[in-house]
């Protein structure tokens, strides 16, 4: 005898579909359906488009890609395999149109020993630039330990 159970879903027919994922349809890296639940939870309107995350998405992931590249390029200028926060400060600050919309973003990096002139491993009474570095992380990051 046959079961009389429905299937899965409430569907008519047998089989599951495999659920696909908002990015996968998009044919995006950034996850659309994590945005959707920022952009609710954070409530910057009362209602937006089913559109709207999955435009957000690819202009995050368009971004990233652009910075990565140039500070890819970066790295390999100066005979480096990995990037680093300096690198991505090169990249940024280099390029005209990302120069412009990151007026008055600091990236700290322990190779960067004055921020704007007025900060620097002197100022706060710190003669070694790791000791003041490991000072500003623990500052704003809290303790690893």
């Amino acid at each position: 005898m046959e079961s009389s159970a429905k299937p899965a879903g409430g569907r008519k027919g047998g089989v599951k579909k495999k659920a696909v994922s908002k990015s996968v349809k998009a044919g995006l890296q950034f996850p659309v359906g994590r945005i959707a639940r920022f952009l609710k939870k954070g409530r910057y309107a009362q209602r937006y488009g089913g559109g709207a995350p999955v435009y957000l998405a690819a202009v995050l992931e368009y971004l990233a890609a652009e910075v990565l590249e140039l500070a890819g390029n970066a790295a390999r200028d100066n005979k480096k395999n990995r990037i680093n926060p300096r690198h991505v400060l090169l990249a940024v600050r280099n390029d005209e149109e990302l120069g412009y919309w990151s007026i008055g973003v600091e990236i700290l990096y322990e190779s960067i020993k004055v921020l704007n002139g007025v900060y620097g491993p002197s100022n706060f009474g710190i003669n070694n630039a790791s000791t003041f570095v490991h000072s500003v992380e623990t500052a704003c990051f809290g303790s690893w330990e």
